[in-house]
């Protein structure tokens, strides 16, 4: 026979947000006190709502978001400065960015060699003075006073727009890549996972993904590492590229308007941008300079707006051209 189950009765005396409820006073206000002098006191609440607070939201906008107007692989300096740029042109056009780390902003909250200041070639200060961030001006460059002035300026902008959402700690597993309406191959979407899952795969049984279908993907997952370069080394392994270019030796010079002029649409459906563009293409490596990354981002937004305003699109996916 199975041991009884004890049981708590709890009375309106012992629940705050009962005893707000039955004095007819408003829960969210009851018993707030913002009083710093040892009286602070934060209103009633249970630990299901907090729970499910986040729950609903979340759940709520994958929901949501399966179907996407634009997809952003990596939320490091090209692909905030991308999202911005559509989401403040666009703002009926749904942006989900995707971003493996728990931290956004990839190698743009310090400088170089971990020294805090950020150094960005002009023109792209217009970008720093169209988001509000002050710098030292250097003649042909300036001078922003920490890298992370910078990176999270750009995300708060980024985050407050109410059609730019951000999935981090999440990880493109691989890219949905289909047949469009004239037969080519097209990149059609993105396979995500939580990036703790896609790293334990050889330790685990099978844990499947899940899928975000968009007319256009915009990857910016930097140049070769852990989880860099992903998209650039998938198309190699689909079929659709050759063979990598590989990352050529640092040249500031050569690099960042190779960067920006070369960030394109390399395949049907996906843009390129930022450091992993000197991956597929061959291109130099830039070093502590960040206006390359800045503009990159923003040639992505004109290329994706482009491609949008080039085809249908329905439920996601491109039907014919306009």
């Amino acid at each position: 026979m199975a041991p009884s189950v004890a049981t708590i009765e709890i009375t309106e005396q012992q629940n705050p947000v009962l005893v707000a409820k039955a004095n007819g006073s408003k829960v969210d206000n009851f018993q707030a006190i913002e009083d710093y002098n040892g009286k602070y006191q934060f209103a009633p609440i249970e630990e299901a709502q907090v729970s499910r607070a986040m729950i609903k939201r979340y759940f709520n906008t994958m929901y949501e978001r399966a179907v996407s107007d634009v997809v952003i692989i990596g939320a490091g300096s090209a692909g905030l400065s991308c999202a911005y740029h559509i989401g403040k042109t666009r703002p009926d056009l749904k942006v989900t960015i995707i971003e493996a780390n728990v931290a956004p902003g990839g190698g743009a909250w310090l400088g170089g060699q971990l020294m805090t200041p950020m150094v960005v070639r002009k023109p792209a200060n217009n970008f720093l003075d169209e988001i509000g961030v002050p710098y030292e001006d250097e003649g042909a460059f300036v001078v922003v006073k920490h890298a992370a002035l910078f990176t999270s300026t750009i995300l708060s902008k980024v985050l407050a727009m109410p059609n730019v959402i951000l999935m981090n700690a999440t990880a493109v597993e691989d890219l949905i890549i289909r047949e469009d309406f004239e037969g080519k191959q097209r990149v059609s979407g993105v396979v995500t996972n939580w990036t703790l899952v896609a790293l334990n795969h050889d330790t685990q049984s099978c844990m499947d993904p899940n899928t975000i279908t968009a007319p256009v993907i915009v990857t910016a997952t930097g140049h070769d590492g852990p989880m860099g370069a992903f998209s650039a080394k998938r198309l190699v392994s689909a079929g659709l590229l050759k063979e990598l270019g590989n990352m050529r030796g640092l040249d500031m010079n050569r690099s960042e308007p190779a960067i920006v002029n070369g960030t394109r649409e390399v395949t049907p459906g996906l843009i390129m941008a930022g450091m992993e563009l000197s991956e597929h293409d061959g291109s130099n490596r830039m070093g502590p300079t960040f206006g390359g990354m800045m503009g990159s981002g923003v040639k992505a937004a004109h290329e994706t707006l482009r491609i949008l305003d080039s085809f249908r699109v329905v439920e996601g996916k491109i039907v014919g051209s306009v």
